[in-house]
């Protein structure tokens, strides 16, 4: 086994333990079939999570996206989204007008990878996600024969909280819901609108929580 697959076993070994989650499938099967998971993004180990709710046959087909100013920091971040999580960088501001961010991504689902995406383009700690940036837009655009998955990750900004290191033991869910695809002739807002909203009705009822994670 390579250091990279030691490491991701690993971590989503420690996932599943501070967490007590599995990825809970109520719209579609964890099926190895080409994606684009959107998703709410509250904290660095949203990527951590999902890789851990995801089946090994998942894992090997699906990239996630990776802001370049942040995971590109350090030696070891940078190994571990390229070796690890076989990450795409994208960059959160343009270093000129002409640079297209969609691109590394186009070529990509191009090549038939599948997607974990955060619309909302950086982190939200206020329940809600925040309105979905155009870039999903597009790509549904583009690959319209690609599922798009709703995806809600619950209670992880209480794991790690922005600007801490070390993960607290939280109980978390990740839930994958019923995929979604670009309707003929909706315009750009009603689709973010329904997308957004798409992931916010996969956010289980506090009620459940406890019913989902004994049934696993």
């Amino acid at each position: 086994m390579t250091p990279a697959a030691f490491t991701g076993q690993l971590l989503a070994f420690i996932a599943r333990l501070i967490t007590g989650a599995q990825g809970h499938w109520k719209g579609c099967p964890p099926k190895a079939e080409q994606r684009i998971y959107i998703a709410n993004h509250q904290s660095h180990f949203d990527l951590v999570l999902i890789w851990a709710a995801f089946p090994h046959e998942l894992r090997a087909q699906t990239r996630a996206i990776a802001a370049r100013d942040y995971w590109t920091k350090s030696p070891f971040k940078r190994w571990l989204t390229t070796e690890v999580f076989n990450a795409i960088y994208v960059s959160r501001t343009r270093a000129n007008p002409e640079e297209d961010p969609l691109e590394p991504l186009v070529e990509a689902l191009a090549n038939g990878d599948s997607l974990v995406i955060f619309p909302e383009g950086t982190r939200s700690s206020k329940g809600n996600p925040m309105p979905f940036k155009s870039g999903i837009y597009h790509l549904a655009q583009q690959f319209p024969h690609v599922q798009l998955i709703p995806t809600w990750i619950d209670n992880v900004q209480r794991v790690m909280p922005k600007g801490e290191v070390v993960p607290v033991p939280i109980l978390c869910t990740v839930t994958f819901g019923a995929p979604i695809q670009l309707r003929e002739d909706e315009s750009k807002v009603d689709f973010l609108c329904r997308a957004r909203e798409a992931v916010m009705e996969q956010r289980p009822d506090p009620s459940e929580v406890g019913r989902l994670l004994e049934a696993d």
